[in-house]
């Protein structure tokens, strides 16, 4: 990369990993969609940056590299990103979330102009945003940031509470969503490629995501065995899927298996056709135990699905109980069970309730919007830096 010789400011983009992930979601619709004729883009995973999600990436320019970094402090890549950042001065460094919030400190002693900071959830370390030691590191770290994104109110509040940070220094910005990519079927649910749940008449919840303990897809798994328990007749036509891979899949499938379930739930792994899986659903499901904003729900109320989500991070934000969707308390499996119960009894209602999440996020969550969000804080902290 040769910067001297190309007059675009540089975005240097820190994450932890750049793989499949909706932080890592949101990274790239950025990168694609913020003019190419005005930024310039790099890609610094701390980790490793995935090859094959990397190539979502439309523009050839965008330079990925992966520091490999070992556990614990990332003190020892200090030289490594002070002689990256002098080599390739970047006009702006964006660190994104707690994992990467450490690399401002090398940014700013090599005089990168503009530094910012996003927080986009929380760890399942510190689902309360309550840990000591966690808002003692955003502090120790406060002098080095410009300006802070907060992707929800909740996480917001909670930079300009606990955190201390100035309310001038916080902005607030959502996900925005591809509603091109993400819509919903033209008449009925579409079959989805490899899934045994092909009749019309069946009633397909779904959810997708990385299975990790935060994302809870084991309290999904649970609640549909509950709900099947409480409304037997749903055997006949309700069907989970739960698309995604991790430590939580065969925990999820073992507890089908012990509940005799298992023919009647669908866990693929991981998929790369996310928006087809959508269309291949009639409801979505979010167990989490934290959240920021989440991607998955702004495309599945792009796809024009009813929405259950635990009442975590902006899950309340974006989902609007009893209108577009119910927000259940987290955890709670019961809670859970009898929202997937009401959601299967009543398709009508279910797919009223999608058709209205599809207009807010055409109105409330649009790329575009988001975008233009971005590149306005970006063009502005930029102008104030010179």
């Amino acid at each position: 990369m040769s910067p001297q010789a190309d007059p675009r400011p540089l975005i240097a983009h820190v994450v932890y990993r750049f793989a499949v992930g909706g932080l890592e979601n949101g990274v790239v619709n950025l990168i694609n969609r913020l003019p190419a004729d005005r930024w310039r883009h790099a890609v610094v995973a701390l980790t490793e940056v995935d090859p094959a999600f990397a190539r979502r990436l439309q523009h050839d320019d965008v330079h990925c590299i992966s520091l490999h970094k070992p556990p614990g402090h990332g003190a020892r890549l200090y030289p490594q990103l002070y002689r990256l950042f002098r080599e390739w001065r970047p006009a702006v460094v964006h660190t994104r979330n707690l994992a990467a919030l450490e690399c401002q400190v090398p940014a700013a002693l090599a005089g990168v102009p503009v530094r910012i900071h996003s927080e986009h959830g929380r760890d399942v370390e510190d689902l309360q945003g309550t840990n000591r030691r966690q808002i003692w590191m955003r502090k120790a770290y406060r002098p080095f940031v410009q300006q802070y994104i907060a992707l929800s109110r909740d996480l917001a509040d909670y930079l300009r509470g606990p955190v201390g940070i100035p309310a001038d220094r916080v902005a607030q910005i959502y996900n925005g969503v591809d509603m091109a990519r993400f819509a919903p079927p033209a008449v009925a649910r579409e079959p989805m490629a490899g899934c045994p749940f092909t009749d019309p008449a069946l009633f397909l919840l779904g959810t997708v995501g990385r299975m990790q303990t935060v994302k809870a897809q084991t309290a999904l798994a649970a609640a549909f065995v509950r709900a099947l328990e409480m409304q037997p007749s749903l055997r006949e036509r309700l069907r989970l899927v739960m698309v995604g891979e991790g430590p939580l899949r065969h925990e999820a499938q073992a507890l089908l298996d012990g509940a005799g379930a298992s023919a009647l739930a669908w866990l693929p792994g991981e998929r790369a056709d996310v928006p087809e899986v959508m269309r291949g659903l009639d409801g979505f499901v979010l167990p989490s135990l934290a959240e920021g904003i989440s991607n998955t729900i702004l495309e599945a109320m792009a796809s024009a699905l009813p929405v259950i989500a635990t009442n975590v991070g902006g899950n309340a934000e974006l989902v609007l109980h009893g209108e577009t969707g119910e927000i259940v308390p987290p955890a709670d499996v019961e809670a859970l069970a009898a929202s997937l119960v009401r959601m299967a009894g009543d398709p009508a209602r279910a797919a009223a309730m999608g058709r209205a999440g599809r207009a807010v996020a055409e109105q409330r969550f649009s790329l575009p919007a988001m975008v233009a969000a971005y590149q306005g804080l970006y063009d502005r902290q930029l102008a104030r830096a010179r």
